[in-house]
């Protein structure tokens, strides 16, 4: 029989069963809860999706109505027209990134109501008469072939280009051209008109540039794009008029006024593109950061165009509209100059006069200078009183403002007459190219961000990922395929406003400041938050085992003892 164990020896394994217990749970409960509730939370993201948006085929389609007037095409050549037709371009600009043009055209005779209203006097009342019957839908084009025959066009204009979305085209087919040669003709004589009033291949590719580099541009192209402000949810417009000579000059002028009349009803036309806020300041002894140069030929003062571009900081730091604001800023400012500095003239880079005495500066705004006829100087009482002519001064404004959000002027050959917008200072043409270029540009901007944004996720694994940001995700991703399938099918308007919701949801995410939580907690001070909570409990279970381990092995080595 064994002999019975003493109370040392019961006190000892007791308190190895203790040591192995405390061991045991420590690795087996301990260590997993802490694992678990110290772990960096990162919420599923679609990282396959954001990988298939980074190869971008575009597809953009436009749907084209043609119809012809009567005596354009002979009974024969009517019935040959097929009733539709389509037109593709496609445009490799890199290994991930090619859109094609897609034209969908649609042929038909006009009616007999169309035939009446293109008797009309004049171009104008016929596409004002056409409008009320058919105002079409955004990204569309209706255009009208004329036979040459007819008294509607003046002399030397063949194409007719109106407000809205339609363009008259005076244009004849020979009775015995085949139905291809008539199709060949009629494209070629039309494409110049579609490339107009729509997108172009050029726009395109500079609506893309962050998806593609610099050399792709020639010179205007990427001066252009780069001039335009980034498309934003919304945008804040400031005018500012500057007094540097309060003492001579008594200013007065009616910006509220102005604004409504001629400001207010562009941005209106504008409210699907983005939502503007207007605001007006008075700033008195701002002058200009560079001195005036005289000229004793026109006893003048004259600005060259290298020293425009040290005028706006001085006066921008007086400006203070940017820093409290949420969206960008468009700054618009009349100077009138000093009483000894006038006249004031600015001069480009040939030494010209610039007409409308005003320059604009990318994605900033524009300055005019506005120079105050004092009259007869012997009858000056100082200050002078000056009504500022808000006419000449709106009119400059809102051709750089029009430039500043991406609507360039249209160059087309003399044989073209463009309807001039009107008071909205827009047409719907315009509006719809403008749409044309956002919703691009939003595209491959939510693109980049979002891939950027996933690839940053990968490789940082202490980043946290919250439920708000994931959902930011998800929503950008579908925003972003919904707006694809709607170009597609050429429906613009739900296209630019899935693009819209995309690119907010995308900055939405990669801004979100709970990114940030944890990227900058390195290794060495999580051992040093640790440490002090585990190593006073972890060091007495180790020494235990370690003792436990080692009376074991001697046990071991001991000759077995037998009855």
């Amino acid at each position: 029989m064994a002999a019975p164990r003493t109370a040392a020896e019961l006190e000892a394994s007791r308190g190895k069963r203790a040591a192995l217990s405390i061991a045991l749970i420590a690795a087996v409960v301990g260590l997993p809860l802490w694992w678990k509730t110290t772990e960096t939370y990162r919420a599923y993201l679609p990282y396959s999706d954001i990988s298939q948006l980074g190869l971008l085929r575009l597809q953009l389609t436009v749907p084209v109505e043609v119809v012809f007037f009567k005596g354009t095409l002979t009974a024969e050549q009517q019935r040959r027209i097929p009733s539709s037709d389509i037109k593709e371009k496609e445009t490799v600009l890199n290994t991930h990134t090619t859109f094609n043009c897609r034209y969908e055209f649609r042929y038909r005779r006009t009616t007999y109501e169309e035939d009446e209203l293109l008797s009309l006097p004049t171009l104008a009342e016929a596409d004002r008469a056409l409008q009320q019957q058919s105002k079409g839908i955004q990204g569309s084009l209706s255009l009208y072939v004329i036979p040459e025959s007819t008294q509607l066009f003046p002399q030397g204009v063949s194409v007719y280009i109106g407000k809205h979305r339609r363009s008259l085209v005076k244009l004849t087919f020979d009775p015995s051209l085949s139905t291809e040669e008539i199709l060949r003709t009629l494209f070629s004589n039309l494409d110049r008109v579609i490339q107009t009033m729509s997108f172009t291949e050029e726009a395109m590719t500079a609506a893309l540039s962050d998806r593609i580099s610099t050399n792709r541009f020639n010179k205007d192209d990427f001066e252009n794009s780069r001039r335009a402000f980034k498309s934003s949810p919304g945008y804040e417009i400031t005018f500012t008029l500057l007094n540097p000579d309060p003492k001579s000059h008594d200013l007065n002028w009616n910006i509220s006024s102005a604004s409504d009349q001629y400001i207010q009803p562009f941005l209106d036309k504008l409210q699907p593109v983005a939502n503007f806020s207007v605001d007006s300041q008075i700033l008195y002894y701002a002058i200009l950061g560079v001195n005036p140069r005289f000229e004793k030929e026109t006893s003048s003062y004259v600005l060259n165009a290298h020293n425009l571009p040290h005028v706006i900081n001085p006066v921008e730091a007086r400006l203070g509209s940017s820093a409290a604001s949420l969206y960008p800023v468009l700054n618009f400012l009349l100077y009138v100059p000093e009483y000894f500095h006038s006249p004031l003239y600015i001069r480009d880079k040939d030494g010209k006069r610039v007409t409308s005495n005003a320059f604009h500066s990318p994605r900033w705004g524009g300055i005019m200078v506005y120079n105050v006829d004092y009259g007869n100087p012997d009858d000056l009482k100082f200050p002078v009183h000056v009504d500022i002519d808000m006419v000449k001064a709106m009119e400059v404004f809102l051709t750089q403002l029009r430039l500043l959000l991406g609507i360039s002027k249209v160059y087309v050959s003399d044989n073209y007459q463009i309807e001039n917008p009107g008071n909205e200072g827009l047409t719907d043409w315009e509006l719809d190219k403008l749409l044309w270029t956002r919703a691009v540009e939003n595209i491959a901007t939510v693109t980049t961000t979002l891939t950027s944004l996933a690839q940053l996720l990968d490789q940082i694994g202490n980043i946290v990922i919250n439920d708000n940001v994931a959902s930011e995700v998800y929503n950008s991703v579908s925003s972003v395929q919904i707006a694809l399938s709607e170009l597609e099918v050429g429906r613009l308007e739900n296209a630019f406003k899935a693009s819209k919701e995309a690119i907010t949801s995308s900055e939405k995410a990669f801004f979100d400041p709970s990114l940030l939580h944890l990227l900058y907690f390195p290794d060495d001070q999580k051992f040093a938050v640790y440490i002090p909570l585990f190593l006073p409990m972890a060091v007495p279970i180790l020494l235990s085992l370690l003792k436990i381990a080692k009376e074991y092995k001697l046990s071991k080595k001991e000759p077995s003892k037998t009855d």
